[in-house]
């Protein structure tokens, strides 16, 4: 049955769900890797695809921005729509001159402080964890695949344009490889429903250095993120 903010059927969704920021890079990759692909969601242009991918049923969910955002689709996939596994993925600015554009993060844990797990749980944690079961089957495919990868931290900001927080103290401190804004809701939402949540990010920009990738490379060149994570979803149940 459809949600205030998912059109789609329950049958529409497949098990495994792949989750970018943005909905035009959902659309690239059900154009570039899926079969038979349909849309099963455009509801506030929130693109949804499902389709094959290697003969295995795939569905392509984009989030929008933010912990907010993400928590709204990734609640109702799991509860609603019985999703057992969710990989985001996305970009980060990195907080190191020694992790380069383009470099594949697979984040171990997300540090934010934001409120949403204050509100969700009436608790105020500092760390959420991702599925270690679904990151070791993701560094199985990364390694069969010949892809670098780092693991580690990120750090998840409720704020994009932020003066005040310090990427020196926050990757000496707490380890935070970079930052982004989607992981930390993602994973307690996981935590809450019992299900199963991990997240691949590509380096878009290096907060230390200033490099960055323009935003049409950011919708259609993050390939290997898109191509280990739709080989990680054929292998796991």
């Amino acid at each position: 049955m459809p949600t205030p903010h998912i059109e789609a059927n329950k049958e529409d969704i497949a098990k495994v769900v792949l989750m970018p920021g943005d909905p035009l890079r959902a659309k690239m990759i059900a154009e570039k890797y899926l079969k038979n692909y349909k849309v099963v969601n455009k509801v506030r242009n929130i693109l949804a695809y499902t389709g094959e991918y290697k003969g295995k049923r795939v569905t392509v969910f984009s989030s929008g921005m933010g912990n907010p955002s993400i928590g709204i689709y990734s609640y109702e996939l799991y509860k609603f729509y019985d999703v057992d596994k969710i990989i985001r993925i996305g970009s980060c600015g990195a907080y190191s001159d020694k992790i380069g554009l383009y470099s594949l993060i697979l984040v171990d844990k997300s540090y934010s402080n934001s409120a949403y797990d204050d509100i969700l749980n009436g608790e105020n944690v500092p760390f959420a964890n991702s599925s270690n079961e679904l990151n070791q089957k993701i560094l199985e495919v990364a390694k069969k695949d010949d892809f670098d990868i780092l693991y580690g931290n990120i750090y998840c900001t409720d704020v994009f344009y932020n003066e005040i927080e310090n990427p020196n103290m926050l990757y000496n401190k707490y380890k935070c490889l970079g930052v982004e804004m989607e992981s930390f809701a993602l994973f307690l939402n996981a935590k809450k429903m019992g299900k199963d949540a991990s997240c691949i990010l590509t380096v878009s920009d290096n907060v230390i250095t200033h490099q960055e990738t323009t935003s049409e490379e950011r919708q259609n060149s993050f390939t290997k993120m898109v191509e280990l994570a739709l080989d990680t979803a054929i292998e796991v149940e």
